[in-house]
């Protein structure tokens, strides 16, 4: 019931405040409050009115503002739904205007640095206006009056009006791709801050910026900025200034190429006359760059006849002391030396095998005495004069006394060839032992 008798009562209510806690969701709708030195409420202006704001909200702005009272019931506090905002001592375009501009100036779309250069001698002009305005008859008569045989290309667009920015993006963009176009004039009459709002907007004025060809805007008069000035690679205070800045004058061209070819005939004229004289100079002399020649010819000759002489003198020396190393070489080969040795190769043969065969007959003779002597040691040797040896069975020990058997154990004999296997039927001791 507050609710409703509020906005009732309430409809339509004008306040002048600052903008603070100003919070812009998702959904379009903006919030802040509305406050002054002594009290403050809040405010909401939804989405079907943001759209239509020319200028954006920002913390601290002073505005004035219509819009009708009501309650948010959750909370249970005032509120106003605002419908129309209005910048305090200043219009809502250009509150908007310096906005944008300061906006692209920190994104750099304004720096000098990217600026391109006019032409010099264009070919053809594309032109940007409307096609029934001033501006397009005063761009039309300049450029022929200057340049005759310039071509001239027009993109007919509404220079104001809902649409206008549109039409002036697609044509900047259209005389981009015909890749003809040498230079772009942009521009219309003069007219109010309205008036001139979609050479503002930004669209148009990325547009401008992202332009290949070099573009000059002409928009209003002198008095007049818009942002597509600032964008621009130059900016022409009218659009007959423009004009004047893109078309060079044909006929001041025609007599300053004429003035040219003047000084270059006499120029080329100054420097055949100067290679005609060298060349009499070099000619001039030449007779005396002859006789030079020849005699340092003769020199060559002669030192060439000199260098053969020696030549030959040093072939010849070098023949004689190659002969007579060589002989001495002979004298001293090892095959001469070997000749010579091989003669007594025989008698040292014979003497070396009568040595070697003496030395072996010694050997033999002391290797039989040496046998005869070990034949003599040998245990087997005893065995051939009837003898034995006599083992245990177990342990194969050497028997040596009868002590080391007893009454029928087994023990084996080891005869000269062979063995036999007895058992001890007697002991027998010595009793000297």
């Amino acid at each position: 019931m507050v609710r409703v008798s509020l906005e009732t009562d309430f409809a339509e209510v004008w306040l002048e405040g600052e903008i603070s806690n100003l919070h812009a969701p998702a959904s379009g709708h903006l919030y802040c409050t509305l406050k002054d030195q002594t009290s403050q409420i809040r405010a909401v202006i939804f989405r079907s009115a943001a759209v239509r704001l020319r200028f954006g909200l920002e913390e601290g702005l002073h505005v004035v503002v219509r819009g009708r009272l009501s309650v948010y019931e959750p909370r249970g506090e005032y509120q106003i739904i605002l419908d129309h905002l209005e910048p305090k001592g200043r219009g809502a375009l250009q509150l908007a205007f310096e906005q944008l501009k300061r906006r692209l100036e920190d994104e750099g779309l304004f720096d000098r640095e990217g600026k391109q250069s006019l032409p010099a001698f264009p070919q053809t002009v594309g032109i940007v206006t409307s096609p029934t305005g001033a501006a397009v008859r005063d761009l039309i008569t300049v450029l022929h009056r200057r340049c005759p045989i310039l071509s001239i290309i027009i993109a007919p667009v509404q220079v104001q009006g809902p649409g206008a920015a549109e039409q002036i993006t697609t044509a900047i963009q259209s005389l981009n791709r015909l890749d003809v176009v040498d230079v772009m004039i942009i521009g219309r009459g003069g007219g109010s801050l309205e008036d001139l709002w979609s050479f503002n907007d930004e669209a148009v004025v990325r547009a401008i910026a992202a332009s290949r060809v070099p573009i000059v805007s002409a928009v209003g008069h002198e008095t007049d900025v818009t942002l597509a000035d600032f964008a621009a690679d130059v900016r022409a205070s009218t659009p007959s200034a423009a004009a004047e800045m893109v078309a060079p004058v044909l006929t001041e061209m025609v007599k300053r190429l004429g003035m040219l070819t003047a000084r270059c005939r006499q120029t080329m004229r100054s420097r055949c006359l100067e290679q005609h004289q060298r060349l009499d100079l070099l000619l001039a002399h030449m007779d005396n760059i002859r006789f030079r020649v020849l005699k340092e010819a003769q020199r060559v000759d002669v030192a060439v006849a000199g260098m053969r002489e020696a030549v030959r003198a040093q072939l010849r020396q070098a023949m004689v002391n190659a002969q007579t190393w060589t002989q001495a070489l002979m004298s001293k080969s090892p095959a001469h030396q070997v000749r010579r040795d091989l003669v007594i190769v025989p008698q040292l043969r014979s003497r070396l095998i009568a040595a070697v065969n003496h030395g072996l007959k010694q050997k033999a003779e002391h290797t039989r005495a040496y046998l005869g002597r070990f034949n003599g040691l040998s245990p087997l040797a005893i065995l051939d004069r009837g003898y034995g040896i006599l083992e245990t069975v177990p342990g194969r020990r050497i028997i040596l006394n009868a002590g080391q058997v007893s009454v029928g154990e087994e023990i084996l004999a080891r005869l000269a060839r062979g063995q036999i296997r007895c058992t001890v039927e007697e002991v027998m001791l010595d009793p000297s032992v």
